[in-house]
């Protein structure tokens, strides 16, 4: 299979994983934790059709990235186009940060987790909201660390919200922010 189904790509991210990133969000998700800070990528209808060949032609000609990031949906629903695409990128010398809400121990063997870096598992549980390490929304979310291209020195970087708004007005919102301070944002409070 060459063909994702896509939601979203921001081609560079402070908000989505160490460093400077592009970040992937697939269309599709079997996962569907309630509460999910995603909740428009769950449905395999809608995003938008692309092999994962021009992903990587996509991805390879921004400039200034260090990696890429998956998410979702849930990436290891469409595992055989991913892995393709990881690996190609992850070749090219960038580093590649998987989210899943599955837990590693039940992922099967796969060129997607083979070629993932840094991957984030688990689902997301509203009632345990973690408050100290970025870019999870839950404290029972795990990083593996599955190369020696990150470490645990990654949780020194704090959480980044990042706001885009379009020439045709339209605003497009990434990274992870508490309910509170999305509300925050909305009511004008920029404390």
């Amino acid at each position: 299979m060459e063909l994702l189904n896509l939601h979203r790509i921001v081609d560079v991210t402070l908000a989505e994983g160490p460093g400077v990133r592009c970040a992937v969000w697939t269309q599709g998700c079997s996962v569907r934790c309630p509460g999910c800070f995603n909740p428009q990528t769950w449905t395999t209808r809608g995003g938008f059709s692309l092999s994962w060949r021009d992903l990587a032609a996509r991805v390879l000609a921004v400039e200034g990235i260090e990696g890429v990031t998956l998410l979702g949906g849930e990436p290891f629903d469409q595992v055989e186009p991913l892995g393709h695409f990881a690996s190609a990128v992850r070749s090219a010398g960038l580093s590649v940060m998987t989210f899943t809400g599955h837990v590693l121990e039940d992922l099967p063997p796969s060129r997607l987790l083979d070629s993932t870096d840094l991957l984030v598992d688990g689902p997301f549980l509203a009632d345990r909201p973690e408050p100290s390490r970025p870019w999870v929304g839950s404290s029972n979310q795990r990083f593996h660390f599955l190369s020696d291209r990150y470490d645990e020195s990654i949780f020194a970087t704090p959480n980044r919200l990042e706001l885009r708004i379009a020439p045709d007005g339209g605003i497009e919102l990434n990274g992870f922010a508490t309910t509170e301070v999305l509300e925050a944002l909305l009511e004008g409070d920029h404390r």
